[in-house]
């Protein structure tokens, strides 16, 4: 079976997806380390390189979000509903019985419907708990000075930044197996490593 190979994710793009990765699984095994669940680092160096990845990952996504705007690249998470029920049916049923996937990628639009709206989730509304719970974690000492601590309870913000943990770790391995449902199991992982897509040819519109 032919295969057309297109060039979908640009090198940034590339080592955006990949940091990101590899600080959000530190940030898990530290993290839940943190929580009490296992003991592996001790708690000291677990609070520590779990700040660590969470500062780095901020900084680039700093970049991240400069770079999405001046190339245009925002662009693909505007989310749309065309062809959602198509894609539910598809990842409910159709992929379990090989059936092509209603939607090809293409370098202008790489993420399918349910993606766009998924991502939407993320940054609306998971990444914000996380991000806010984990800052007022961080900065719990300056409550005071700030007057937060008439508004705010500790136990609540960490269970606000245990529910984000969570539901981070849910999107991280449905994330993992969505990248093994292409024409090949490894055929997603091996794109964003090189860039370079295969697009069967009878599976193309």
């Amino acid at each position: 079976m032919s295969a057309e190979r297109i060039y979908i994710y640009k090198r940034y793009e590339r080592f955006w997806h990949w940091s990101q990765a590899l600080l959000i699984i530190a940030m898990m095994v530290t993290g839940f380390e943190v929580h009490g669940s296992y003991h592996l680092l001790g708690f000291g160096q677990a609070v520590h390189w779990h700040s660590l990845a969470a500062w780095t990952l901020l900084v680039i996504w700093a970049f991240t979000i400069f770079w999405q705007f001046t190339t245009g690249e925002w662009r693909q998470y505007l989310p749309s509903l065309q062809n959602i029920p198509a894609m539910i049916r598809f990842y409910a049923y159709g992929i379990f019985k090989g059936e092509d996937s209603p939607y090809h990628k293409t370098a202008a639009q790489k993420h399918n419907p349910l993606q766009r709206l998924t991502y939407l989730a993320l940054l609306a509304v998971i990444s914000p708990l996380i991000w806010g719970s984990g800052l007022l974690y961080l900065f719990y000492a300056e409550w005071g000075n700030l007057g937060l601590d008439r508004y705010l309870s500790l136990e609540w913000v960490a269970v606000a930044h245990t529910l984000g943990a969570f539901l981070i770790t849910a999107f991280f391995f449905v994330h993992v197996y969505l990248t093994t449902t292409g024409h090949t199991v490894f055929a997603h992982i091996k794109a964003m490593i090189t860039g370079w897509e295969e697009i069967e040819e009878n599976s193309k519109h």
